[in-house]
């Protein structure tokens, strides 16, 4: 009986991260690239009473066993690369990736993070930066004297002068990853490489398995509402369950401890 109280204290703190990883969906719905966050449970060790074609008697075997669960734990939270809605903003220096890669983002301590965040800027000495104001890897300077930028689908980034002259004066790198789900998230939209999300691999967009560029568009958040509202719900209901079963032990522990008495 008493088992049933840690038991069922795992399953409340389970769902507790439940909630608290629908809770960060549902904030970023309107970030730009953000993907959402799935959570993997995972049952815990079980206390084998019998095993399974145990001998009853003589000739005769189990053909079940006797076991009890210790109950659940969070094993992992995985981030789910499903492409968001693509948003037509229009302007020139937004991008948006269809496909599997990542942008690059060179830091100033000399590392390299990786973000779909496509709402790219113009720095204050003509560089492609993000909205933080770090600069996309590899570097790329549009000169003052352009006039119109316009990024292809390959990710060249192309201008015009005032005098009509046209020239490409960079292009734009993907990056894609073994296994982007292991990706380490490090806020401000960014991702860093881990032991678990394996080497990058970078080319030209639209080569090699990496995705193309969609200019004049922005990735919103993966995130549907419905899904996460339907999470967030069961959780709920999930934790509350939990709770009831303490209450139920906790009332025949009372009851047990009544007989004892007598």
């Amino acid at each position: 009986m008493l088992r049933a109280f840690s038991t069922a204290a795992t399953g409340m703190t389970a769902q507790q991260v439940m909630v608290d990883v629908t809770a960060n969906n549902l904030a970023n719905i309107n970030t730009n690239g953000f993907k959402r966050s799935q959570v993997d449970f995972q049952d815990l060790l079980y206390i084998k009473m019998r095993e399974p074609g145990t001998e009853v008697s003589s000739g005769i075997k189990s053909p079940t066993g006797m076991e009890i669960g210790s109950g659940v734990r969070v094993a992992s939270t995985v981030k789910v690369f499903g492409t968001g809605e693509l948003m037509n903003t229009g302007r020139n220096l937004d991008v948006a990736i269809t496909g599997d890669g990542f942008l690059q983002v060179s830091m100033p301590d000399g590392s390299t993070k990786y973000t779909r965040d496509g709402a790219l800027q113009q720095g204050a000495n003509g560089e492609l930066v993000t909205t933080s104001g770090y600069f996309i890897e590899p570097a790329i300077t549009i000169p003052t004297d352009a006039v119109a930028v316009n990024i292809g689908t390959d990710g060249g980034v192309n201008i015009t002068t005032a005098s009509g002259t046209q020239s490409v004066v960079g292009n734009i790198q993907l990056a894609r990853f073994p296994n982007p789900s292991g990706l380490s998230s490090e806020g401000d939209n960014l991702l860093a490489e881990s032991e678990a999300s394996g080497t990058p691999t970078t080319g030209t967009p639209g080569e090699n398995g990496i995705g193309s560029i969609q200019p004049g568009f922005l990735e919103k958040s993966n995130v549907q509402m419905i899904t996460e509202l339907i999470n967030l719900i069961t959780a709920q209901r999930a934790y509350e369950t939990n709770s009831r079963a303490i209450r139920a032990a906790d009332e025949m522990l009372r009851k047990a401890i009544q007989i004892a008495r007598f």
